[in-house]
This record gives structure tokens, sequence and C-alpha cells, in this order.
């Protein structure tokens, strides 16, 4: 049987679900975490490697004479060297779509937040400021109704498009910046370039994959041009926005708020610019984190190595 190494398990599966589908396949170990430099030690005798976010580096797949797949538990595979594994003709996997819902449920439960401020009302409950109040309804800060709003969506893929199913729901106007407005073009939908989509937005919330071409590009020009009352959402990508220009804006009060479930590093430090910005809520990257959503992330994960074992593969990212 395979040696199979699961590096980073906890994020996934912190014992809500099971590894019994993947013991199946092979002689299984699963370490919680493992950093970097580590990774060459854990998986010497390993032929397959699982990871989210562990970092599979060329010179780890250098130590690593058995190895012959990595499957990357996440869509994104940043954290494998492609090229390397690809040299030593390793198949490296990805899972694709798991997380379309969950996200698009977060991005909206930021939305709602920024909107209604619902946490913020319920922690008065708690600390008995309605107790105490004279009037039978107050507001701690600024409520705001989405019926009629402009939701601009950067990045009209899968999560976008199910961001702005959502958004018609709620009876916004939805306009959209997309590489492919005619292959991913949907009803309610309009397409705009990106200064438009930017400047007439209520809300710009980003579903874009991050590249070197679009890094930072939320900076301060750019979020100059939006709304004094507009809102920022990010749960896509963290360096997708100049954090500390986000900040400063925020701080300046040239935009009413942001919502964000992705930071540049993570975890941030302590000191991160917008931890403490004005009327900016983040989440600790938690919108693929939905039991469902891990749940389809594990089987799929699992499947992708018994496809491969069947000679079969499947989500293969390098040919």
């Amino acid at each position: 049987m395979k040696n199979i190494v699961v590096l980073d398990g906890y994020a996934l599966n912190p014992g809500d679900l099971g590894w019994e589908q993947l013991q199946a396949l092979g002689n299984v170990t699963v370490y919680d975490r493992t950093a970097e430099a580590e990774v060459a030690g854990r998986a010497r005798e390993a032929d397959i490697i699982l990871t989210n976010k562990a970092i599979v580096s060329a010179a780890a797949i250098e130590q690593l004479p058995r190895l012959e797949y990595i499957g990357v538990m996440a869509t994104g595979y940043n954290v494998v060297d492609i090229p390397a594994a690809t040299a030593r003709k390793i198949k490296v996997t990805n899972v694709p779509a798991y997380g379309t819902a969950s996200v698009a449920q977060q991005t909206f439960a930021l939305i709602l937040e920024l909107c209604n401020h619902t946490g913020l009302h319920a922690n008065s409950v708690r600390a008995g400021d309605w107790s105490q109040s004279v009037d039978f309804s107050y507001r701690k800060a600024p409520l705001h109704e989405l019926s009629g709003k402009v939701l601009g969506i950067v990045g009209l893929g899968a999560i976008g498009q199910a961001v702005a199913r959502i958004a018609l729901a709620f009876d916004m106007r939805v306009i959209a910046h997309h590489k492919h407005p005619e292959r991913d073009k949907m009803p309610g939908v309009t397409f705009v370039d990106m200064a438009t989509c930017f400047t007439e937005a209520d809300i710009i919330t980003l579903h874009c994959p991050l590249n070197e071409q679009n890094r930072g590009f939320v900076n301060k020009a750019l979020l100059h041009t939006m709304k004094p009352g507009a809102f920022l959402i990010n749960t896509s990508r963290g360096p997708l926005i100049n954090e500390q220009d986000l900040a400063d804006v925020l701080n300046s009060g040239v935009i009413a708020g942001a919502g964000l479930d992705v930071l540049s590093k993570e975890p941030p430090a302590a000191d991160h610019p917008l931890i403490q910005a004005r009327n900016c809520i983040i989440t600790p990257h938690i919108a693929w984190a939905t039991w469902e959503a891990r749940s389809r992330l594990l089987h799929t994960a699992v499947e992708n190595v018994k496809a491969y074992l069947e000679g079969k593969p499947q989500n293969v990212l390098n040919g």
C-alpha cells in the first residue's frame, strides 16, 4: 500500500469529519500542522502528500525520492512548486468549486453585518443597554436597506455568479467587471469596466483570482473613486488589496466600511493596520470552512487520490 501523509489536516478536519475513506487507500499519517522546514522530514517515506496550506517547495521535493503525487486540499495551489513537481513527473491535483455556496454566504454575512450591525446590537442588549433605554427602539449605528442598492462584483466566475443570484433576490442592481463577459453573461447582471464598477457601486465585492497583474490593484487611487457611503468586501484573496491604503481611507472616512475574510498574511501581525481600522469587520478566513464545504473538500480530495491510484487522475494541475 502507498504511504500517504497529510501535512496539515487540522484546519480541514479538526475532529468533526473522518479520515476513514483516505485510510482505506493506504497507510495514512495525519499531522495537524507542518512548518515548511518540517515537510521533507515528515514526508520522507511518502508516496502521496496531501496539503492545504503547508508549503511544498522545490527544496522539499528534491528530498522526497518516493514522492509521486501531491494533492492540494484547496482550490488555490500556490503552496506547491508546480514546475519542480512537473520536472519530477509528480502529479499535482486540487479541489475546484467545493465552497461556492459557502463563500457566497459569507460574502452576504459581511454585507449584512455592515448594513444591519446585528452583532453590535445583540452585544448592546446583552450589556443591558436595552433594559436601561427610555425608548422601545434604539440604533447604535446607521442601518441600511439592500433593496435598490448597486452591487459591483469584480470577477463573475462561479462564486461571483452565486453572489449575484443572492443580490438579485435582495432586489439589488448588479453590475460586474469580468474577463469573459460573453462566456459568463447572466440575466440581471450588467457588465461594466473596472472604473465604472467602483464609481457606481454602493458595495464592491471581490471574487477574482490573484495574479501578478492584479496584486494590490485595490489601492488608494481606486478607493478614492468609490462613493463615500460605499462598502468594500473581500472573500477572495488578501493581496488583491493594498491594506495600508484601505486602512487609511477607512480611518479618514473616504468610504463607509469594509468586510474582509482574507488578508495578505494569515494569521496577521497584531499591529496589522486593518485590525483597528474604522468600521472594518475581519473574520479569520472562514468563508470556506462550513461543515458542508469541508465535507465536500475532503471527499473530493480522497476521490482525487483514488482516481490517481486507479490510473485515471482527475483535477490534475500539471498534465
